[in-house]
């Protein structure tokens, strides 16, 4: 599914703006998020070492924003009939891969952004640090090293073996 979000992006959007705002537009979406930037990235021909600061600045700037408001947020939603279903969703499937991150704390939150599978990322575990009341001074750079672990994982990707491909 992301591969297949971020050829639409790259095809749709390349030729209308410029692929460094693709990308950085691209890495600042949920599910698509860095590992999508990169993807587009070598779609669009955007040199590897211009790509990493765009797509890890574009996935970093939502995260103090989910840490700070998402509680908040959804406790407002969750009072609507509209949106309460939805908050008990996202917060659900946030909660059901939160396990080791519980365990683990920082270590978890890392891993968990750092390894690029569905469902995980700087969103979700910005969401799920959120959520668990861990401390903004530990989830922050968590998730930071997270982002640079799923950046040398998705260049190698992206680059070395979807590179050769595409």
């Amino acid at each position: 599914m992301t591969n297949d979000l971020a050829q639409w992006f790259a095809t749709n959007l390349g030729s209308v703006i410029s692929a460094e705002l693709v990308i950085f537009l691209v890495s600042m979406i949920p599910i698509l998020e860095l590992r999508g930037g990169l993807i587009v990235a070598s779609l669009l021909h955007v040199d590897m070492w211009r790509a990493i600061p765009i797509c890890i600045i574009g996935n970093a700037i939502p995260v103090p924003f989910i840490l700070l408001l998402i509680t908040k947020i959804f406790s407002v939603m969750r009072r609507t009939k509209t949106f309460h279903g939805l908050v008990e969703k996202l917060e659900n499937g946030a909660m059901s891969r939160s396990e080791k991150i519980q365990r683990y704390e920082f270590w978890g939150l890392v891993v968990f952004v750092g390894i690029p599978l569905p469902g995980t990322g700087a969103w979700t575990g910005s969401l799920i640090a959120a959520l668990l009341g861990v401390e903004r001074k530990k989830a922050i750079p968590a998730i930071f090293f997270g982002l640079i672990m799923a950046t040398v994982i998705m260049c190698v990707v992206s680059y070395g073996i979807l590179g050769q491909v595409w």
